[in-house]
């Protein structure tokens, strides 16, 4: 039960985890999915979603690159390939642009008033199917990929209604743009520190996801953005991260244990519903072990 299954029997998803330096903090951008959504619903989340067909069209988007193959391979790939990291990355700034309205690409046509104007179109009438492969083709829209790094590799717990094979990276907020939800599949967006994050989610204010979660936990370490970006020198993918979701009976919520947790394992495991409220950890704390309280994924002991 501890062993990931195999990736490639999942749909495919992008997430960019969006970083700033604002107020002498380090900060990232959440975006709080909506009610109706059929995955993590009324959740706060990065950007991301699925990956389309379109996003790996290798011999489309080699003229539309600021990065060579070979320095794609040596940046994004590592370990992954240059064919996987391409429709990856491609997705994670199609998806960035959709949701939060943050558009990772340079041309003379993509200036702060031009894209002020566009995502003011993207709320209020949607984006139509390709727009971004429309955008390279019309206006000479070039992918600012060398501004993406790895970060890691998730996939769903069983479990979950929808799962996906997700790769997370991390990227710095381009100059002139803020991020703006599309009021759509996302309803909320805010800019906030990895550990102000993990405390508004402790009180419901802000709940978090659990990869979200576990990833902000991670990022609460770094205290400015000069420090992520040496610490994302020389990071890989690393081993996917694949938690167990165990049910704690009807209406008593579920845990999911990470892969670091001492009985992760354990084919076995049994989880009693009672104990719970009486081990949440404070925010910030190290834990292994997430607990659903009515909605909201807390840590426990």
């Amino acid at each position: 039960m501890g062993v990931a299954p195999d990736p490639s029997a999942l749909p495919q998803a992008a997430t960019l985890i969006l970083v700033r330096q604002h107020g002498g903090e380090l900060q990232t951008y959440l975006l709080r999915r909506s009610s109706r959504s059929g995955f993590m619903p009324g959740l706060f989340v990065f950007p991301g979603g699925r990956v389309d067909p379109a996003d790996g069209d290798e011999a489309f988007w080699a003229g539309h690159l600021d990065v060579t193959p070979q320095a794609l391979g040596e940046q994004l790939g590592r370990g992954l390939g240059v064919s996987a990291a391409l429709r990856y990355a491609v997705a994670a700034i199609r998806e960035t642009y959709e949701e939060a309205g943050v558009l990772f690409a340079s041309a003379a046509g993509v200036g702060s008033a031009a894209l002020k104007r566009a995502s003011e179109r993207r709320c209020r009438e949607g984006l139509p199917s390709g727009w971004l492969r429309q955008g390279a083709e019309a206006e000479g829209w070039i992918l600012t990929l060398s501004a993406l790094r790895p970060w890691a590799h998730w996939i769903t717990p069983v479990g979950m209604p929808r799962r996906f094979d997700t790769r997370f990276f991390v990227a710095v907020l381009p100059e002139g743009q803020k991020g703006r939800p599309d009021l759509r599949e996302t309803t909320e967006g805010l800019w906030i520190s990895p550990g102000h994050a993990l405390m508004r989610n402790m009180d419901g204010r802000t709940p978090l996801s659990p990869p979200t979660l576990v990833t902000l936990h991670a990022l609460s370490g770094f205290t400015t953005l000069d420090r992520l970006q040496a610490g994302l020198e020389n990071r890989d993918w690393g081993q996917p991260i694949f938690p167990r979701m165990v049910p704690l009976g009807k209406s008593r919520g579920a845990v999911i244990i990470e892969p670091w947790d001492p009985l992760y394992g354990h084919a076995d495991l049994r989880l009693e519903a009672e104990t719970w409220p009486g081990r949440m950890l404070p925010a910030g704390t190290p834990f292994s072990r997430l607990w659903n309280d009515r909605g909201v994924w807390k840590p426990v002991a």
